[in-house]
């Protein structure tokens, strides 16, 4: 959990007036929302050790795994990430040739950064699942590997995979490629399929978000809700908050849904949302085979991948 976020700051550059006030209005900024704030010169970083850096930024009640590092000097952020910290690279207008391609993230006008990437930036580092969405009921995240026997739960009654594909049959290959998914698709698209949860129990009851299908252009909407919980309308709920999220957060224009022909309660369904039919079209299923072996498929579709009939639908947001 992240309890302390530390401004490493050039000292050359805390001399300009409009540096300086960024950063301590960032800084004050970040104490408003209840975390421990420390800014300092980081013209000493390459005169400490690495063990100095973390013995003495990282004690009192935030460990180095509690903390976030934001730092203008790539000096900083190199001997910092060397010790284990999670850094985030800091432009302005006075360091535009600090080399921050190590780190995953870099933050520019720091005055207008919003508390929620800070954390989001912490929780990436720190493998921690970022909360997408909250509904009344709802809660929609990122899914952890912890979520895979849960799948498996609410995928075994047979009307689950009679209009979409099942998980792997080796519960072990499905966390491999949960693995996979959550390091790759996550930190790299920014979107995904998603978690979707009771806020009232924290009890796992679908699945739901945004995927990018072979051979079509269009971002598609997904969603699946286990049968103990249909009928209850937590299928609108979630899609139609990750509807909201693509057009206000993702800036999508438009999002297709595919949903196989004869799955009427789904179709019925993406109309109320919005969506309208387009045409039918044919689609690769069962693209991973049996396994799943990222040496052997590469994500790549199998050679003999079956094919299905589906209804094409989209909404423009």
């Amino acid at each position: 959990m992240l309890k302390k976020i530390l401004f490493y700051i050039d000292k050359k550059n805390m001399t300009d007036n409009e540096v300086a006030a960024n950063i301590n209005e960032a800084a004050d900024y970040v104490k408003s929302c209840g975390f421990e704030v420390t800014v300092k010169l980081s013209g000493a970083v390459g005169d400490e050790n690495k063990a100095g850096v973390k013995a003495q930024d990282s004690s009192g009640s935030a460990s180095l795994e509690e903390s976030l590092f934001l730092t203008d000097s790539s000096l900083a952020a190199k001997l910092l990430t060397d010790e284990g910290a999670y850094v985030v690279g800091l432009s302005h207008e006075l360091n535009k040739n600090e080399d921050f391609s190590g780190l995953k993230y870099v933050f520019t006008d720091i005055q207008d950064v919003d508390i929620d990437s800070y954390i989001k930036a912490y929780q990436r580092y720190a493998h921690l699942p970022w909360e997408v969405i909250k509904t009344p009921r709802l809660l929609i995240r990122e899914t952890t590997l912890s979520d895979v026997d849960r799948f498996y739960e609410l995928y075994k009654d047979p009307e689950m995979t009679k209009y979409m594909e099942g998980l792997f049959e080796n519960p072990e290959d499905e966390k491999r490629y949960q693995k996979d998914y959550i390091e790759k698709v996550y930190g790299l698209m920014g979107f995904g399929i998603w978690t979707v949860v009771k806020r009232d129990d924290n009890t796992v009851i679908g699945r739901a978000g945004y995927s990018v299908r072979n051979g079509f252009d269009d971002i598609e909407l997904g969603f699946l809700i286990g049968k103990d919980y249909q009928g209850q309308g937590y299928a609108y709920e979630a899609c139609d908050a990750i509807l909201q999220y693509g057009k206000e957060i993702l800036l999508f224009e438009k999002v297709q849904t595919l949903v196989k022909e004869e799955n009427t309660v789904s179709i019925n369904l993406c109309k109320k949302l919005g969506f309208t039919e387009l045409d039918n079209v044919e689609v690769e299923e069962n693209i991973y085979g049996e396994e799943y072996n990222t040496v052997k498929t590469g994500g790549a579709k199998q050679p003999n991948a079956a094919r299905g009939k589906y209804v094409r639908l989209m909404k423009q947001l």
